[in-house]
């Protein structure tokens, strides 16, 4: 009942940039914390920058700077401004939502991933 659809990914070179969108649709009550998670290639899934529903955002020391987390929480949207990128940002970035379903239910939710590649 409820969906994380992401899109912007691609292909840059180094020092490009890029624009993740995560659209959360489906029985939402409240969206308490939508983050955005990367896994790259032989490596766990990492945690890179998340939202609260307050505006508070924290990110991990190898994006700080150079990626920027944003919300419309009213449109149930989240954003990953991607700057500087380097060829170890390489990876499949997911959506994840912490929220509440109308029916009571509060668990997280995952997007199916998009595919970021940079060029050195």
């Amino acid at each position: 009942q409820v969906q994380l659809v992401e899109s912007g990914g691609g292909s840059v070179k180094a020092g490009g940039s890029l624009r993740l969108s995560c659209i959360v649709s489906g029985s939402i009550f409240t969206i308490d914390v939508m983050g955005w998670y990367r896994q790259a290639p032989g490596k766990q899934r990492e945690l890179i920058a998340f939202i609260t529903s307050d505006g508070t955002t924290n990110y991990a020391d190898s994006v700080k700077g150079r990626f920027t987390i944003s919300k419309v929480f009213a449109k149930n949207t989240v954003y990953l401004q991607m700057s500087s990128l380097k060829p170890e940002d390489i990876a499949v970035y997911y959506c994840n939502a912490q929220l509440m379903t109308t029916d009571g239910q509060r668990r997280g939710y995952w997007g199916q991933g998009t595919q970021v590649t940079v060029s050195s």
